[in-house]
């Protein structure tokens, strides 16, 4: 990966969507404002007790989609970034260091909600409109 992506990535603000699959296939999206590339190949990110904590303990494997609106949809740029998952803690400094940002920039009740703190590999990175060019031509 590079630090373009990185950089890409954690701009702030931004929103994403986050795709996961439960093991029988059941896929779910969520909007998610704080995953963070924490160097080239890591990624973390707080949930709550819900239905993208639950695909992601029974299938490792999710998509992190980054979207920035152009004049037409051939202008707008984003990432794909594939990931796994290393692990789900529940309790913890990332966890912990996770909250207290969240309070800050969302608040205390948002906060509270977060029960795991997610660490994913990424695998791979693609551009938002893909015709077979480099990531780094669509961002």
């Amino acid at each position: 990966m590079s630090a373009k992506l990185m950089e890409y990535f954690n701009k702030q603000p931004r929103l994403g969507t986050l795709s996961t699959s439960s093991k029988d296939g059941k896929v779910d999206a969520a909007i998610f404002g704080s995953p963070h590339m924490i160097d080239e190949e890591t990624v973390v990110m707080a949930v709550a007790k819900n239905r993208t904590l639950a695909n992601l303990q029974e299938n490792p494997h999710a998509v992190f989609m980054i979207m920035e609106p152009g004049k037409t949809v051939m202008e707008w740029k984003g990432v794909r970034v594939y990931l796994k998952v290393k692990d789900i803690s529940t309790s913890g400094e990332m966890l912990d260091m996770i909250r207290t940002q969240t309070a800050k920039f969302v608040g205390e009740s948002a906060a509270k909600m977060m029960h795991a703190s997610v660490t994913f590999e990424v695998g791979e990175a693609r551009p938002l409109i893909d015709f077979g060019q480099g990531w780094e031509q669509s961002i």
